[in-house]
């Protein structure tokens, strides 16, 4: 981490609100906000995560970071790219598939579940890589720097969650390579900095910012309904099988859970279950 170090010191760039990454936080502040406030993350802050949440997390995660990290790799050299590619220290793909594998087992990627919004996310991330490669900025920073800063925090709140012992299924949050996750951060900043955009590609940027946020916002409530109906799904199965046989007078209704209690119940367990980034995951977004 010296070497970041010594970057930093010798790069010495003041930032400024004129600065792209002091615009982009400017520019989805109300999503970040948005963003911490779903569901899914006032729930994973809480500490209550149960390993089904977990691994459908981390089935989002594999796909959104297989695009994000295949675009940059294509574009590494393109002036919008090259000074934020830190492949060594950032790169999360290896770490999520082996977490999955630890989970599933070496036939995982047959038993990927992920919701629509996270395979939006991943074409999107493709069309750009393809059209405007100068976009990814907007999500690099958006997944690492959120993954950066709250990694450490999330990964001890999902290790304690799920009793994981010796780091097992916690490789997503670990950065081996980044020693000091403020000074790296001070350090990518200052890259983003540097770019050179037109007006019109620097707008582009910001807006691309935003729709990364939206992103993670949509993949967040898609994943809570994922669970939300695989618990309905299941609970209504164990009444159904638990139910005594009833007359030809009909149901007994008494039996039945009214719809209402039903909702309200996941509602609350899904607001006190699930536990960045990656952002998250997804992880906290405090830049």
């Amino acid at each position: 981490m010296e070497a970041d170090h010594r970057c930093l010191l010798n790069e010495r760039n003041q930032i400024t609100d004129c600065d792209l990454s002091e615009q982009i936080k400017a520019v989805t502040k109300e999503s970040h906000v948005q963003a911490e406030n779903t569901k899914v993350m006032l729930a994973f802050q809480r500490g209550q995560l149960t390993l089904q949440q977990y691994k459908l997390l981390l089935c989002s995660l594999y796909k959104i970071y297989e695009a994000l990290e295949e675009e940059l790799d294509k574009n590494s050299s393109h002036d919008g790219v090259a000074p934020i590619y830190f492949p060594q220290e950032l790169a999360r793909l290896e770490s999520i598939k082996k977490d999955l594998e630890h989970f599933y087992g070496a036939n995982w990627k047959e038993q990927l579940t992920v919701p629509a919004a996270t395979l939006r996310y991943a074409q999107r991330l493709r069309e750009i890589g393809r059209k405007h490669p100068e976009y990814l900025v907007a999500h690099a920073y958006t997944r690492y720097l959120g993954d950066l800063s709250g990694g450490q925090v999330l990964g001890r709140i999902a290790q304690k969650s799920l009793g994981l012992k010796n780091g097992e299924g916690l490789s997503f949050f670990s950065f081996p390579a980044v020693s000091s996750p403020n000074l790296f951060k001070q350090l990518y900043r200052s890259r983003m900095n540097s770019i050179t955009l037109t007006e019109l590609q620097r707008e582009g940027v910001l807006q691309e910012a935003v729709r990364a946020f939206n992103f993670n916002i949509q993949v967040f409530e898609e994943l809570q309904n994922l669970l939300s109906t695989s618990e309905e799904t299941e609970l209504r199965q164990r009444h159904k099988t638990h139910s005594p046989k009833m007359s030809d007078a009909g149901t007994d209704k008494s039996l039945e859970l009214p719809s209402s209690l039903v909702s309200s119940s996941q509602f609350l367990r899904i607001l006190l279950g699930l536990a960045v980034v990656l952002t998250v995951g997804m992880g906290v977004y405090a830049f």
